[in-house]
């Protein structure tokens, strides 16, 4: 087997820590996530794709992915430069605290504010002058990844079930599509049940912008169709509905009570 190449498509799973501390910081291991703190209810767990080259993981970890083997998994060491970077003095400000009251913000020490587009965490309030740092929190780590393998995909169905799944964040089992590739048109069925998630349009747009630019020969048309369909009552549901309902009296037993 040889390593992978630039555009490849590859489902790896992996836990992530900081070399310094041994906390660990993300995983695609369920079990893990709960154990350490860091579950999200909200995430699909399991094994996550990466499209090689396409700057979706760390440049550190990137690299070392290329360099592997359908099936292979290896602990990679990541320094600072190939990670977040080293940290940057200068992205420590310091403000006003009536510029936040001016922008009716309220902050505390450790608040995680958006100011002027950038993202950073307040480190101290001292005598109406609030310290923030909008370094990245994990600028100047070192960080260790234990990573595998799982599959490269090959298929075009596969990948973009997988495309699918990784934007519309759902289980790659609950992704229906189909492709005809005399038309090269995509239908992709949007579960309902994600309809209302505020993000939706976001990763519609997301999703329908990947497609065409990783399949520019073969897709040239995409539709994203949501289906309803009517829910008819069960055997079983009339008979427990049947059950629930008081029994009627005739005219009958009425006299002849």
């Amino acid at each position: 087997m040889t390593p992978f190449n630039e555009g490849d498509f590859i489902l790896i799973e992996y836990t992530a820590k900081v070399k310094e501390t041994g906390n660990i910081i993300d995983t695609t291991n369920e079990d893990v996530a709960k154990k350490e703190g860091i579950y999200e209810s909200n995430r699909i767990y399991g094994p996550t794709l990466v499209v090689l080259g396409k700057g979706w993981v760390i440049k550190g970890l990137e690299e070392e992915l290329a360099k592997m083997n359908e099936g292979e998994e290896k602990e990679i060491v990541i320094p600072p430069a190939k990670a977040y970077g080293e940290r940057d003095p200068s992205k420590i400000k310091v403000f006003s605290i009536r510029e936040f009251r001016r922008r009716n913000i309220e902050v505390r020490v450790g608040d995680v504010i958006d100011f002027g587009g950038t993202t950073g965490v307040v480190k101290s309030i001292t005598g109406g002058r609030v310290v923030v740092d909008f370094n990245h929190p994990l600028a100047g780590k070192t960080l260790v990844y234990k990573v595998k393998i799982v599959k490269k995909l090959e298929s075009l169905e596969d990948k973009l079930k997988a495309l699918v799944a990784k934007h519309l964040n759902i289980k790659i089992d609950d992704v229906l599509l189909e492709y005809d590739p005399e038309e090269k048109k995509v239908v992709i069925n949007v579960p309902t049940k994600i309809m209302t998630r505020k993000d939706i349009q976001y990763a519609k747009i997301a999703l329908v912008s990947n497609i065409f630019e990783y399949f520019k020969d073969d897709v040239e048309k995409i539709i994203l169709q949501e289906v309803f369909e009517r829910k008819h009552p069960t055997k079983e549901t009339k008979t427990a509905e049947a059950e629930k309902e008081p029994s009627k009296e005739t005219s009958a037993e009425k006299e002849h009570k």
